[in-house]
Parts: structure tokens; sequence; C-alpha cells
């Protein structure tokens, strides 16, 4: 069997994007069916180029690079327990890291390896009875342990 044929198409051509809040978008506004939402989450994918979504036609492999807001994954789910994890936009589960948590204008983030994540409002709704604010400092609570939450300008490499 041959390798199928690369169609690429570039972010700039492409016709839809993932704004900041993890949300589908063309030009005519907000992705509504849950569906087609779903199956371009799970299919984001990423090599040196950025981050595509990847489909078969025939024999023809279509790569679609598509434009993002400061990261393309999100945290859609917390599962407490031992460890805590977090479900992805891409249904990738990882565990909760305190120590690569931080914030940045109202959000919260975690590093995750090259990559960010992004808590949605919904997940930071359910990580909130963790989390604990203390004179402007952001806290999170795991295992009988308090860890500060740094701000973006306070991470060291």
């Amino acid at each position: 069997m041959t390798d199928p044929k690369e169609m690429i198409v570039s972010k700039e051509d492409a016709v839809f994007w993932l704004d900041e809040n993890g949300r589908w978008r063309n030009a005519h506004g907000e992705f509504k069916h849950r569906k087609i939402i779903n199956h371009f989450h799970t299919a984001i994918q990423r090599d040196d180029k950025g981050y595509y979504l990847c489909q078969t036609h025939g024999d023809v492999l279509e790569k679609v690079y598509f434009r993002y807001e400061e990261t393309a994954l999100f945290v859609f789910e917390i599962i407490k327990g031992d460890p805590v994890s977090l479900v992805l936009n891409t249904r990738k589960k990882v565990p909760l890291v305190p120590g690569k948590l931080f914030t940045r204008d109202d959000a919260l983030y975690m590093s995750l390896g090259e990559e960010i994540v992004r808590f949605t409002d919904k997940s930071l709704l359910a990580l909130s009875p963790m989390l604990e604010n203390v004179d402007d400092q952001l806290y999170i609570s795991l295992d009988n342990k308090r860890y500060k939450i740094n701000e973006l300008n306070e991470i060291k490499d």
C-alpha cells in the first residue's frame, strides 16, 4: 500500500479556529453541533509546524493547521482521586501537578512539557474547592499540602 498524498492547509487559510476559551469558531460564529465540536477536539495533533486536524479522503491525507489564542489545549474535566487527573479537550488524561500551575490575566494554566493547558471556567469551578486565595496569592491544596500557584512572571525555567 502506498502512503497517501498530503494536502496541507495553512493556519492562515483555515476557515476555523480555536478561541481563548477552547471553543471552535468560523466566520459565522461559534460551532453549535456537539458531534463536530467533539470530533475536532479529539482530532487535535501537533508537529513542529503547530497544531492541526487531520483526516483522510480516499488516498489524500488532509492536514489543516488552525489558529488559536495562547494554547490549543484546555482542561475540560477534573477527576478527583489520587492523583487528581485532568481531562483535556483532546480526551487525554494527565495528572494535576501543582508545581506546574500558574496564572496569567486571571486565568489558570498548567505547563505540560513544551505545551500549556488552560483551565476552562467549568473546570476551574470544579477545582475551586481546592483553591484558596490568601492576601492576593493563590494556593491549591492537595494531599493535605498547600502549594503556591505562581503568576507567569514568577515562573523559572
